[in-house]
């Protein structure tokens, strides 16, 4: 019974993280070969992994081996340093979805849910992670119009996100 109780403990924490927030769904079709490259951070919900970096980008790109590897660069202004983060993620449902699982640590994977993206060209992606606290504004240029930037906190507030403290990415 004891190991029984181990194991369903240890499988919930590996896997918990993989949810979505309520009533948000991945965007749908998504193909993959046209999302990878650079993205640059906008905005973000302020997190510990990511707390004080400016000029925070990620790079996508797809490994023999069928998983994405994971860039994430940004600059420490407080220690005059650049910290680089490098990752996998795998898709959780299909791949023609807009949902993987991301892992930074080991075997401890956090969902990546993208629920808006620009389906004709893939300049910009909304992205939230398995709740309410994670939330970014990708784009593949340093600066976007004031209307996406107005367009993200009206569906991110819609979907019920803390816009008012929402952090926005200096870039340079």
């Amino acid at each position: 019974m004891r190991q029984l109780l181990l194991i369903t403990c240890c499988t919930l924490l590996l896997t918990g993280c993989l949810g979505m927030p309520a009533g948000m769904q991945p965007v749908q079709p998504f193909e993959l070969p046209r999302y990878l490259g650079q993205w640059y951070e906008v905005a973000r919900l302020d997190h510990s992994f990511e707390r004080g970096l400016s000029r925070v980008s990620a790079d996508y790109s797809l490994q023999a081996n069928g998983q994405v590897q994971v860039v994430n660069r940004g600059y420490d202004a407080a220690s005059g340093r650049w910290r680089e983060a490098v990752g996998k993620a795998y898709f959780v449902a299909s791949s023609d979805q807009g949902y993987l699982k991301v892992s930074f640590f080991g075997p401890f994977y956090g969902s990546y849910v993208i629920f808006e993206l620009d389906q004709q060209d893939y300049r910009y992606a909304f992205v939230a992670g398995p709740n309410r606290d994670y939330l970014w504004l990708l784009a593949r240029t340093p600066q976007v119009s004031p209307a996406l930037r107005e367009r993200f906190v009206a569906v991110a507030r819609a979907h019920g996100f803390a816009t008012e403290q929402l952090i926005w990415v200096e870039q340079p």
